[in-house]
């Protein structure tokens, strides 16, 4: 009995110190004030488990680096992708990329801990993301392979998406043209990426080339692929050809949606094709498909540049029902335009209707209400 009562009561002791240790090990931290606790002096084994716990716990992120180096000096360090993921992340959080570039260079040296697409996923999103740097994150993409880990088309296409969203243009067609070398296989996705970014760089003509390259790739493009070309095309003028790749939608079997409607109608727009707009948006309502409030407001626009206010009122009264809320430019055109006919009862519908979606006019709308009103006219639109 006197055994087993002393046996309990060393497991208990030994929980007790082993939870006092988390704690100890959760508080270094790489100020200069020397730390009673050091985890050379710790003569416990520490499982793989207790090592990443001992990352997850510490308070001060700065203190990473003096705990690696600590543990690293173990006889019992043994780093594995947890391990280092905890570091990753926890470098994050203290903005130290100086540091992360540090422990990937210490990765590379040790060459025994494997590494999957996952943590390297991790590493470029914070590099490309958090620290801003884009050309780490492209360098990390081409160094995978010195690991022992090749980038699946995830990551390659993340890097590609950043590039684009960070105007990249000069390195895009460079890192595309990588994927082969990377092991990478070209999917609907990536073409996605290359068309979007060429169309954003302007070069409609050679995102149409990569259009071309789907059935090479053996891909199939989706309504992203088609939504990419037609903004591209109507943003360089080509709304014809805009109109055949819709066309060219129903023979591939890809449905339009909201958003790719919104693109054409906002073309016709921009364009000076305001009636066609006009139709468009109409035909959507016709076949049962719900606008986005950017479409109602595009053809708002389009009423008012056509000086078509009494559709425009009605418009605007739809697009109150449905909890929409026109902008305050369009407010603005639709009163100058009223008081320019004196048109003063239409003009204090739409005053009411605007300050009710919360806008204020502003002083040289109140002048031209004012000459409205002391004109002495006071036809009306019939709404």
């Amino acid at each position: 009995m006197i055994t087993r009562s002393i046996i309990a009561s060393t497991a208990k002791l030994r929980k007790i110190y082993q939870l006092n240790w988390y704690h100890s090990a959760a508080s270094i931290d790489s100020s200069t004030k020397p730390h009673p606790f050091n985890l050379l002096d710790h003569k416990d084994w520490l499982s793989p488990n207790e090592v990443v716990k001992i990352f997850e716990t510490l308070k001060d992120p700065n203190s990473t680096l003096t705990v690696l180096n600590q543990l690293s000096k173990r006889k019992d360090y043994k780093p594995n992708e947890a391990l280092y993921a905890s570091v990753i992340d926890n470098l994050s959080k203290a903005k130290n990329f100086d540091g992360i570039e540090q422990v990937m260079k210490l990765i590379k040296l040790e060459k025994g801990c494997r590494l999957s697409d996952g943590f390297f996923y991790n590493v470029i999103r914070i590099y490309g993301l958090g620290a801003g740097r884009i050309n780490r994150a492209i360098d990390t993409l081409f160094d995978m392979p010195s690991y022992g880990c090749w980038p699946t088309p995830k990551t390659f296409n993340f890097v590609l998406n950043l590039l684009v969203n960070t105007k990249q243009f000069d390195v895009i067609h460079e890192v595309f043209m990588a994927a082969g070398k990377l092991g990478v296989e070209i999917d609907a996705c990536c073409l996605n990426i290359m068309i979007k970014g060429l169309c954003k760089n302007g070069d409609v003509n050679a995102a149409l080339q990569v259009f071309d390259e789907f059935p090479k790739q053996n891909c199939k493009p989706n309504v992203r692929t088609f939504s990419a070309l037609i903004h591209g095309l109507c943003e360089s003028g080509r709304i014809e050809e805009a109109f055949s790749f819709l066309e060219k939608m129903e023979t591939e079997g890809v449905d339009p949606d909201t958003i790719l409607i919104n693109i054409l109608i906002s073309g016709l727009r921009k364009n000076g094709r305001i009636q066609e707009s006009i139709e468009l948006f109409n035909r959507m309502l016709l076949k049962g498909c719900e606008p986005i409030p950017s479409s109602y407001q595009e053809v708002l626009y389009a009423l008012l540049d056509s000086r078509k206010y009494a559709e425009a009122i009605n418009l605007t009264q739809k697009m109150s029902s449905k909890k929409m809320v026109p902008s305050f430019e369009s407010y603005k055109l639709m009163i100058s335009g009223l008081c320019e006919e004196n048109l003063m009862s239409d003009v204090n519908l739409v005053l009411k209707q605007m300050i009710e979606n919360g806008f204020v006019p502003k002083m040289a709308m109140w002048r031209q209400i004012l000459q409205c009103m002391l004109s002495g006219k006071t036809t009306s639109y019939s709404v």
